[in-house]
């Protein structure tokens, strides 16, 4: 891969560097493509065709909610295209495009003889839960949900933890003493007994449930931040560039962030780690998303509740010990990278 030239030569030297780590390289290209399968899990599971041919005109389901009527059929309501009936006159003058698998997250499979939990089939390929519903499909919008969640919470701590440190570390004094102790008082404020109380008040979802944690997540990376503050605004550039009257946000943006940043980065794999074992872990106890949401979590207590039934819990173990080992082989990577004394081995 070629590197562009508006690169310094170390960010040159970390990147190629990351690159000589195969396990770290190959790790980020594999979270890279299942990010990229499970962002359009629409496409890939869907008891929804993707594209509809009928009597000359185009019709995408994804989009556009037609009533069965359209087709010939009897009902005004919306079209069931898993329907036998719906798709032998859909057949008759025209044709569908299925995704792969026909199932969405919420889809039950009535049509199967076998009690649910059922085992793994050809229809099936990961067997169904105990509410007839696909454990594939389910494990692909889970893990859509559990990277969306923990990316969007990684971007949050990020940005309150390394705000609120740099206030602390480049002002320092009586801002850096305030600022510690409303962080001792807020970081011991009890997280899972606060998210108990609240949900009994008011009906947890996507959004709320990262809102609250994300109030609750960055205290620990904005002391590293505001250590890195206080020990880069002492160094002889930084005070040069004070007397001879850099403005303020220009300072800290060229010469104090970037070196904070070196730390924030190394720690971004584990934080997203942190994020995605701990949605998994207040799904998994009934904190977490609404009941019935796909969720790894949820998969997992599917497992709990249905020992009967092992696949369901083997299928939500490899699928968070490959998430897992993943972002770890990429914080290791990074951690190599951006280390002064790899880097000056290069």
């Amino acid at each position: 891969m070629k590197l562009s030239s508006s690169w310094s030569p170390l960010t040159q030297r970390r990147w190629a560097q990351f690159r000589a780590n195969r396990r770290a390289w190959w790790s980020l290209i594999s979270l890279i493509v299942i990010f990229i399968a499970t962002l359009g899990a629409e496409l890939v599971a869907n008891d929804k065709p993707i594209l509809v041919r009928y009597q000359s005109e185009w019709i995408i389901p994804l989009l556009e909610d037609v009533p069965e009527r359209h087709f010939g059929g009897e009902f005004e309501t919306s079209t069931v295209y898993r329907d036998p009936a719906v798709q032998a006159l859909i057949n008759e003058q025209g044709w569908m495009l299925w995704p792969m698998i026909r199932f969405n997250a919420d889809t039950i499979h009535f049509e199967r003889a076998e009690p649910t939990p059922s085992a793994p089939s050809s229809q099936n390929w990961l067997g169904t839960d105990d509410q007839g519903r696909d454990v594939l499909a389910r494990l692909i919008y889970g893990i859509r949900i559990s990277l969306c969640f923990a990316g969007l919470l990684t971007l949050a701590t990020v940005i309150l933890g390394v705000g609120t440190g740099a206030i602390q570390g480049y002002w320092g004094g009586w801002v850096d003493l305030f600022g510690q102790r409303i962080i001792e008082i807020w970081s011991g404020l009890p997280v899972l007994f606060m998210l108990i109380i609240l949900s009994s008040v008011v009906v947890p979802n996507f959004w709320w449930l990262l809102g609250l944690l994300a109030l609750f997540s960055w205290t620990d990376l904005s002391g590293l931040v505001r250590a890195e503050f206080l020990r880069t605004r002492q160094l002889d550039y930084v005070r040069a560039a004070r007397t001879l009257g850099v403005k303020l946000w220009l300072l800290v943006w060229r010469h104090v962030l970037p070196n904070a940043l070196v730390t924030t980065l190394t720690l971004l794999p584990f934080i997203f780690t942190g994020a995605i074992g701990l949605l998994t872990s207040l799904d998994f106890l009934g904190f977490g998303l609404p009941p019935g949401s796909a969720s790894l979590g949820e998969l997992i207590a599917q497992g709990k509740n249905n020992l009967q039934s092992p696949w369901l819990g083997l299928t939500a173990f490899f699928s968070l010990a490959v998430l897992m080992t993943l972002l770890v082989f990429i914080g290791e990577g990074l951690r190599d990278a951006f280390d002064p004394r790899q880097v000056a081995l290069k």
